[in-house]
């Protein structure tokens, strides 16, 4: 349950430096990764937030308390329609800042690797995804961890994706992070495929 001082709304522009921040803090299957990417803080950003808020702004929101934005929730209803967009819509300004690495790809940076996968990019989609088009990501500080509030949070993205008329949602995290695997089990979602080390599940929505 989300309860005084957390409150759970809709994202807004102003809130998109915090969602960067929360993400490279989150990015190494839950643990902080900001001394991975520390020569470009915002590079997973790119690609795990700023799509979504600047392309999916219905299906994203913040978690906030008094000291601010401590977490993120962020979905797409058609990742078919949402993997187009990214690439031909939202990339190309990012390409134009950030060139694609060159030389041997084991002299690359954690930084560098990201790049690449700008120009590059591996977006794997479960099978049937017929029966499980739209997918979520969510993300919260350790301060939001451990309250219950990620199920009621993740409640409020099914729900908004069912009423769009999706007929399923899934997600991906590390094959390592058995944490969020207990989480989301505990939801209802179930294996649908693992592929380079994450493992993706699935959940029917429209029963």
């Amino acid at each position: 349950m989300i309860s005084p001082p957390f409150k759970l709304r809709r994202a807004e522009p102003r809130d998109e430096p915090a969602a960067y921040d929360i993400c490279v803090q989150t990015g190494d299957s839950g643990r902080g990764a900001a001394h991975i990417y520390k020569d470009d803080p915002r590079a997973l950003g790119r690609i795990f937030v700023g799509p979504y808020l600047a392309m999916e702004p219905d299906l994203a929101y913040v978690l906030e308390d008094d000291q601010g934005v401590c977490g993120y929730l962020l979905g797409a209803l058609d990742s078919h329609r949402f993997l187009a967009d990214y690439i031909s819509k939202w990339m190309p300004p990012i390409h134009a800042q950030f060139p694609e690495p060159t030389g041997d790809p084991n002299t690359w940076t954690p930084t560098q690797k990201l790049y690449y996968e700008y120009y590059h990019p591996d977006m794997f989609l479960p099978e049937p995804i017929d029966q499980y088009p739209s997918h979520a990501h969510i993300d919260m500080l350790p301060r939001a961890q451990g309250r219950g509030m990620g199920i009621d949070m993740m409640h409020t993205l099914l729900e908004s994706l069912a009423a769009k008329g999706s007929p399923g949602c899934h997600l991906g995290l590390g094959e390592d992070n058995a944490r969020a695997e207990k989480f989301y089990r505990k939801l209802g979602f179930t294996e649908l495929a693992r592929n380079k080390g994450v493992l993706y599940l699935g959940y029917r929505l429209n029963k």
